[in-house]
C-alpha cells in the first residue's frame, strides 16, 4: 500500500479530487470532497465534538473567515507569518528554501531560521534551480496571507490563516455572556487559507483547508490544579525522546517532567483517546517537542502530534502553549480589556492550543484503514463503522421476481436513520467489493428466501461472514453494529 493507491481509491470512490480539474489553469492546493469524503468528514467532525467538545464542556463558535487588518497586526501575522523562498536568476522559478534544501541534501534547516542560513547552505552544497540548473538568488520571506479588498474602496482585510484569531478577539464577550470560569475552553471548526508556495500531495498541504482548533484559556498560576487530569492519567501516549519514541502514561510523562504541567498533560491525553476512536493506529504516533527554531512565533512551548504514514511522519495537531501572547497583543491594539476575574483576582489568561488539521487526519484514517485482501482478491477500507461513508448497502440478489421491490421497501425504512446505498445492478460479488472499497461495514442482501420468511442475509465487511436475520430485527441490529464505542 502506498500514497498512489490511496489517491486512486479517493478518485474512484468519491472521497476527494482536485478543484476545477476540467480546466488547464486550475491552481494547485485546492481540493474538493466528493460524497464519500463529505460523509466521512462530517462523521469525523461529529466524533471530534463528541469526544472533545462535549466531553470537556467546551464552547463552540463559528467565526468569520474574513477578518480586519487590525486583527493580524495584533496577532503578528502581517510581519511574521512568512515562509523562506528562493528564486532562479534565469528562469525565475520560485522554490520554498527549506524544502529545496531538504530534497537536495537531506539537511534540515528550520523554516524559521535566519535567511543567511539558507543562503549559506545553498552555496556550500551547490544547490541550483531544479528546472534549469541555473544559479539561485538570495533567500527572502514570502507572507502567506490572502489579502482581500472590502467594499468599493477596497479596504484591506484578510482571509484567516488559522481559525483561532476569532476565538481570541471574541474571548471577552464569550467569557462574560457564558458566565465563564477559568480554565475556559473555546473550540471552532472551519476553513483557513494560506498561500502556500508549493502545495503538494492532495490533502497533505493545501491552500484552503479545514481546521478544528481548541483554545484553553487558563490561569498561569494554576496549571497543575486540574482535577480532571485523573481521567487521563493512565492513558498511554508516545513521546519522542532523544530521537527515540517511548510509550508512557500521561502521569509518567508528567512525573518525568517531559510534559510541563497537568493542564497540558490532560489535553494531550484527551487527544490520543480521540484519535484511538478514529481508527488511526496510535502505535504509529508520537508527540515531538519542537526546538526553538521550529516553534511558531507565538509559542513558548510546542508539541506536534505526528503519525507515521507511507509519505513520512505527518503533523496532525499542533499543541502550542501560547502564553499571554495573543490576548496581550489584541488588548494593546484594540484598547479593550481582556483581563478576567479568577477567584476575585484579575488575570490575563494564558492560552494552550490544540490546532488540528482535518484534511490530513482524514488522509491518515484512509491510509491506516486501507488493506489488500489478496486471498479474496479485494481491497478493503476497514473504517470504524460509525465513520464509514455508507453504513449499509441494501442489495437485491436479482432485479426480477419481486426482489427489487422488496429491497426498495427495506431501503425506504432505513435510509432516514442510516447512510444507506441501494444497488440492484451487477454481479453480487462485485457489488460487495465496491462496498468494501468505500468502507461500508455491512451489506444486506434480499433473495428469494426473503419473500418466504421475511429474513435477509447480512454480510460483514472485514470477515466476509454472513448471517440470516429477520427484517423486523434489522433496525436494532444495525444500531448495535454502527454505534459509537
Amino acid at each position: 500500500m502506498n500514497y498512489d493507491q490511496i489517491m486512486q481509491l479517493a478518485l474512484e470512490r468519491g472521497f476527494y479530487f482536485q478543484s476545477c480539474e476540467v480546466y488547464a489553469d486550475a491552481q494547485a492546493g485546492f481540493w474538493e470532497y466528493g460524497p464519500s469524503g463529505v460523509s466521512l468528514k462530517n462523521k469525523f467532525v461529529e466524533l471530534w465534538r463528541r469526544e472533545l467538545v462535549r466531553r470537556d464542556r467546551m464552547m463552540e463558535i463559528d467565526g468569520s473567515q474574513i477578518m480586519s487588518k487590525s486583527v493580524f497586526e495584533a496577532s503578528g501575522h502581517l510581519t511574521s507569518f512568512a515562509d523562506p523562498i528562493v528564486g532562479c536568476e534565469k528562469c525565475k522559478s520560485i522554490f520554498r528554501a527549506d524544502r529545496l534544501i531538504a530534497d537536495a541534501t537531506s539537511i534540515v534547516v528550520p523554516e524559521s531560521a535566519d535567511l543567511s542560513e539558507f543562503d549559506r547552505t545553498i552555496s556550500e552544497k551547490n544547490i541550483v534551480c531544479l528546472k534549469c540548473k541555473s544559479k539561485l538568488g538570495k533567500a527572502r520571506k514570502f507572507n502567506m496571507m490572502f489579502k482581500v479588498g472590502i467594499g468599493p474602496e477596497s479596504e484591506p482585510a484578510y482571509l484567516r490563516p488559522e481559525t483561532c484569531q476569532s476565538i481570541f478577539v471574541d474571548f471577552p464577550r464569550l467569557f462574560k455572556t457564558m458566565r465563564g470560569k477559568l480554565p475556559f475552553t473555546i473550540a471552532q471548526i472551519g476553513k483557513s487559507f494560506r498561500n502556500e508556495i508549493s502545495p503538494r500531495q492532495s490533502l497533505l498541504r493545501l491552500r484552503e483547508f479545514y481546521q478544528a482548533e481548541i483554545e484553553v484559556f487558563c490561569n498561569p498560576n494554576k496549571l497543575d490544579g486540574i482535577e480532571k487530569f485523573s481521567e487521563v492519567e493512565n492513558t498511554e501516549i508516545r513521546v519522542m525522546i532523544n530521537d527515540g519514541i517511548k510509550s508512557m502514561t500521561c502521569k509518567q510523562a508528567l512525573e518525568s517532567e517531559i510534559l510541563p504541567n497537568k493542564l497540558v498533560a490532560y489535553y494531550l491525553g484527551l487527544l490520543v483517546e480521540f484519535y484511538q476512536k478514529t481508527g488511526i493506529d496510535v502505535k504509529k504516533s508520537r508527540f515531538r517537542k519542537l526546538a526553538d527554531k521550529e516553534k511558531a512565533f507565538y509559542a513558548s512551548v510546542a508539541f506536534d502530534f505526528e503519525v507515521e504514514t507511507t509519505v513520512g511522519w505527518l503533523e496532525l495537531v499542533a499543541c502550542n502553549y501560547r502564553s499571554d501572547y495573543d490576548l496581550k497583543s489584541h488588548a494593546s491594539i484594540s484598547k479593550e480589556k481582556f483581563e478576567v476575574l479568577d477567584d476575585d483576582v484579575k488575570v490575563l489568561p494564558h492560552v494552550f492550543e490544540l490546532s488540528m488539521g482535518i484534511d490530513r487526519s482524514l488522509y491518515t484514517i484512509l491510509e491506516h484503514s486501507f488493506r489488500e485482501d489478496k486471498d479474496n482478491d479485494r481491497v478493503v477500507l476497514s473504517l470504524k463503522p460509525y465513520l464509514a461513508p455508507i453504513h449499509v448497502g441494501i442489495l437485491s440478489l436479482v432485479k426480477k421476481d419481486g426482489l427489487a421491490e422488496k429491497t426498495e421497501e427495506i431501503f425506504s425504512k432505513l435510509r432516514t436513520k442510516y447512510d444507506t446505498f441501494l444497488d440492484h445492478s451487477g454481479a453480487i460479488g462485485r457489488r460487495y467489493r465496491r462496498l468494501d472499497e468505500v468502507g461500508a461495514p455491512l451489506a444486506v442482501t434480499v433473495d428469494h428466501q426473503t419473500l418466504q420468511d421475511n429474513t435477509v442475509t447480512v454480510r460483514m465487511r472485514d470477515s466476509m461472514n454472513q448471517e440470516r436475520i429477520k427484517i423486523s430485527d434489522l433496525d436494532s441490529y444495525l444500531a448495535k453494529e454502527i454505534a459509537y464505542p
